[in-house]
């Protein structure tokens, strides 16, 4: 049995997302029971040249929906990274999804072939689609997923690897 390059990524996106919006409601509790400020607490980084907890989520949002625009060689939606507030980042969150739920698997096969250039401050990337998922696009995803987990647990929200995770 093969793996395609939908179930590779898509459901993969979509479970993280889902994890990280539990992560996100956690820290909202824990903010609400130590008396804490959410708006310090979304813009809380783990070094001052490191994106914020807002960054962290829009850039997490950016990868999984342009991961799969660019593995179905169409375009994804455009969201403007504004979010400042936590309800903002559910929002963000649950637009990524939506627009994740559309895509069709069928239009994913054959990607593992697509030729993909990934465009960046540092030039041009060349990849073919199974290049991009596994090497790119899954670590940069996973990157900025873990990094707004550490700012939760590093501002004190209580979460562990099992939220992390999320329930099987």
């Amino acid at each position: 049995m093969s793996l395609s390059m939908y179930e590779a990524s898509v459901p993969v996106f979509q479970r993280a997302l889902g994890n990280l919006d539990a992560l996100l409601r956690q820290g909202e509790e824990h903010a609400a029971a130590a008396g804490l400020d959410l708006s310090e607490l979304a813009a809380a980084s783990l070094a001052p040249d490191m994106l914020p907890l807002t960054g962290q989520i829009q850039r997490a949002s950016d990868s999984a929906k342009f991961a799969a625009a660019h593995l179905t060689g169409t375009s994804g939606p455009s969201f403007p990274d504004t979010e400042t507030s936590f309800e903002e980042l559910h929002q963000r969150i649950a637009a990524t999804l939506a627009y994740l739920a559309s895509v069709d698997p069928a239009d994913l096969e054959g990607s593992e072939t697509r030729a993909i250039v990934q465009k960046s401050q540092r030039g041009e990337r060349h990849f073919v689609g199974s290049s991009y998922l596994l090497t790119f696009a899954l670590p940069n995803f996973f990157f900025h997923v873990t990094t707004a987990y550490g700012i939760l647990r590093h501002k004190g929200v209580p979460v562990g690897k099992a939220d992390y995770l999320g329930a099987f």
